[in-house]
């Protein structure tokens, strides 16, 4: 990825979900993970971020941790709040939900940000285009391994997209 006078910047992507426990932070750690894989860590700059403020502060629910960690991968930093400037300091926001884009979206209203908004799934091969990533958190262990499958075949993707110049 480069710029117009051909240096290379880092693309920036924020995933987002309802309170930043589980699946934003899950999407946070498969994407830094499967950029290491591929070399092109350098290349981008990722976090999470959640829309609401329950857990501001807190590491990944444990769940998360738990399913990330049986595939190798850590899942960095703790629970934020989505923030007006994150508009023009991300590139791309994806979101989790429909409800967590929507938020997003009247959050931005009125605001000059830059970055698109766009729904994970978007990027699954093996759904809609408007499919969402369901939010395991008041469910047992089972729902925790079929968000990180979700989740992860959406970033391969669009680490894939990303590359290969499709977005951006």
């Amino acid at each position: 990825m480069t710029d117009p006078s051909g240096a290379r910047f880092r693309y920036r992507v924020l995933f987002v979900c309802l309170g930043n426990i589980c699946r934003s932070p899950l999407a946070e750690g498969i994407f830094l993970h499967l950029a290491r894989e591929a070399g092109l860590s350098e290349r981008f700059h990722v976090d999470s971020a959640g829309t609401g403020a329950w857990h501001v502060g807190n590491p990944p629910d444990p769940r998360s941790r738990e399913v990330a960690g049986k595939h190798g991968i850590e899942l960095p930093g703790v629970a934020r709040q989505v923030h007006p400037k994150d508009f023009d300091a991300f590139d791309l926001i994806v979101a989790m939900d429909r409800d967590n884009r929507r938020t997003l979206e009247k959050l931005r209203s009125g605001e000059e940000g830059r970055a698109e908004i766009t729904l994970l799934r978007e990027f699954d091969p093996e759904s809609s285009d408007d499919a969402e990533v369901p939010d395991p958190y008041y469910g047992g262990p089972d729902g925790f391994d079929d968000v990180f499958e979700m989740v992860r075949r959406s970033c391969v993707r669009l680490l894939e997209e990303l590359e290969e110049g499709r977005r951006g």
